[in-house]
């Protein structure tokens, strides 16, 4: 037979607080028409984040991370754990908007620095800046290789169009291989994650952006140094790229064309980001 607690009923256990900002609301009935939408915004009125919300009636309780959205990593063979959440926002003031069809509502929320850390303020704002540069360093890798591999699709897509005698087709095929090469440069693409060991530009850049997002000290010189290595490295493999575009694309499209085929298109940043901006609307 299995006994109790040993300590019996006066032992009372509850679940510790959240390390999240809790915003709490009323509602006297469900809200039926128009969206009912939390959002959060920094001292200089920029987006910080939108808060899930519940339209049901009576008391809601739902929290703010008080992070930053994480960043764009690149798909790969392995998964980035480093850069799964985003930066925890500074100390200050922020405005919590809810906004219930035609009518808004706001509040003030303070963001206190924990008392036990004895980092300063000015080190947590070297911190934040580093890990925002490292965020958009991924978002720039994420593009880069989207744009790659929009490429060596569209290659491969027109392969298949073609009938396997075409010299077209050879050329084709080894204009893939070429720009797959420069995506190797960037991400890990060897099957198995990381018991295979296979580190690339992003998951250098991933891992780096983690040791800056869980630490909010300032960081080391050593850090910054290789944040800046990193870029360098990143620009060369898109000049690389780009270089090859202009270089290559123009002859293969013609040829393309020549084919009555459909010619490759290279993303556009602008394409690329309302893209990005449609699926995290879709996500929310």
């Amino acid at each position: 037979a299995q006994g109790g607690w040993a300590n019996g009923d006066a032992t009372f256990v509850g679940s510790n607080p959240p390390d999240e900002a809790v915003i709490t609301y009323y509602q006297r009935r469900r809200h039926i028409f128009g969206d009912l939408k939390i959002e959060v915004f920094d001292q200089a009125g920029k987006l910080v984040a939108t808060v899930p919300s519940s339209k049901r009636r009576g008391l809601s309780r739902v929290t703010w991370s008080m992070r930053v959205k994480a960043p764009t990593v690149p798909p790969a063979a392995s998964v980035a754990f480093g850069a799964a959440f985003g930066a925890r926002v500074l100390p200050g003031t922020y405005t919590v908007k809810m906004s219930k069809d035609r009518d808004v509502f706001t509040t003030q929320l303070q963001v206190l620095p924990d008392p036990r850390v004895k980092h300063t303020l000015a080190d947590r704002q070297a911190q934040f800046a580093l890990a925002q540069k490292l965020s958009s360093m991924l978002g720039d890798m994420t593009f880069a290789v989207d744009r790659i591999n929009g490429v060596r699709q569209g290659l491969e897509d027109r392969i298949a169009k073609l009938s396997p005698g075409d010299s077209l087709a050879a050329r084709l095929g080894a204009a893939s291989v070429a720009v797959d090469e420069l995506r190797r440069k960037i991400v890990a693409t060897k099957e198995g994650g990381m018991i295979t060991g296979e580190e690339r530009l992003r998951e250098n850049l991933a891992d780096l952006y983690g040791y800056i997002v869980f630490y909010e000290g300032r960081p080391s010189q050593a850090q910054v140094d290789r944040t800046d290595a990193i870029g360098r490295e990143l620009a060369d493999v898109v000049g690389d790229f780009d270089a090859w575009t202009a270089r290559e694309l123009t002859g293969l499209n013609a040829a393309l064309t020549a084919r009555h085929v459909d010619s490759i298109r290279l993303l556009t940043r602008g394409e690329w980001e309302a893209g990005s901006a449609k699926g995290a609307s879709a996500q929310d």
